[in-house]
């Protein structure tokens, strides 16, 4: 299968991902949002739940809920589904079962051709996405609450592009109600929405490399998840072609399960000497002697 045949599936997975767990119809209908029993069940992406087609929960949105609760209680069910889904699959998930990262797939497949590979600060600013994790989907929700004493999920209300996309936008269309109510924390959410967007077209998922923090929680389980990158270093020449296909600019050779891959598979496909594989198991002891070449 070549790289070209390899995103076409990718894409057609992502579609059809997306569609599944956004398939209430009469919640875009009619400008409702699901309320069935599904919805308890949290999806393994950034699946928006004010989303008038979700069928499921976002697993940040969730966990905010629940740590951000007057109960105070523990997440147990929310962090173990995250830890499950991260020990099985790693950033996986981010490359091929979440929505917005296929937004960011579509809008970067658009001109111009020459894209940018990176942004100035690119290091620190992939660091961004644990700050955000830990400040606003753990530390603000626990610590700082709203009126009332209510929990206040702070990623999803003042960051998240996601749920202004999938499900703000779409409620908004259809009830003139909440139109009549907007107001500044909106324009901001639509101004880093539009920008996020924007900047999609010239640079491979920025949300995903800079804000994400789902993708920052699955990243630090990709060294030790099931589903993982391998290198054969008999046939590894650390010629860098893997890292020129790679749209995030991960060195595969030297770290093939670094927390920014997101097992899209164009590496593997790149690879002119076959020694890439994408596999189920254990780590080889192999994987890292192409390094060692140097």
């Amino acid at each position: 299968m070549d790289k070209k045949r390899t995103t076409d599936k990718r894409g057609i997975v992502q579609a059809l991902w997306t569609l599944l767990t956004n398939s209430y119809a009469t919640g875009f209908l009619n400008g409702v949002i699901y309320q069935g029993n599904t919805k308890s069940v949290c999806v393994p992406g950034l699946n928006c739940y004010s989303c008038p087609g979700a069928r499921g929960a976002c697993p940040i949105g969730s966990l905010q809920a629940v740590i951000g609760g007057k109960a105070g209680r523990f997440p147990f069910y929310v962090l173990g589904t995250l830890l499950v889904f991260g020990a099985l699959l790693g950033r996986f998930i981010c490359g091929w079962l979440c929505p917005f990262g296929w937004v960011q797939d579509l809008l970067f497949k658009l001109p111009p051709k020459k894209k940018w590979r990176s942004l100035k600060g690119e290091a620190y600013l992939r660091k961004l996405r644990y700050v955000v994790l830990v400040l606003f989907v753990i530390v603000l929700p626990v610590f700082a609450h709203g009126p009332f004493g209510m929990a206040t999920p702070w990623f999803c209300k003042y960051i998240c592009p996601s749920g202004t996309l999938f499900g703000a936008l779409p409620l908004l269309a259809l009830n003139d109600g909440l139109r009549n109510v907007l107001g500044w924390l909106f324009t901001w959410k639509a101004f880093l929405l539009v920008s996020i967007l924007a900047l999609s077209v010239k640079l491979y998922r920025p949300f995903c490399r800079y804000l994400c923090p789902l993708g920052a929680f699955y990243g630090v389980m990709n060294p030790v998840s099931l589903l993982r990158m391998e290198v054969d270093a008999q046939k590894c020449t650390t010629c860098g072609v893997c890292q020129r296909a790679c749209e995030l600019d991960v060195p595969v050779f030297k770290t093939p399960n670094a927390p920014d891959c997101i097992r899209c598979g164009k590496c593997v496909h790149a690879c002119p000497h076959g020694a890439l594989r994408m596999s189920l198991g254990s780590a080889q002891k192999s994987q890292s002697a192409a390094f060692n070449k140097f």
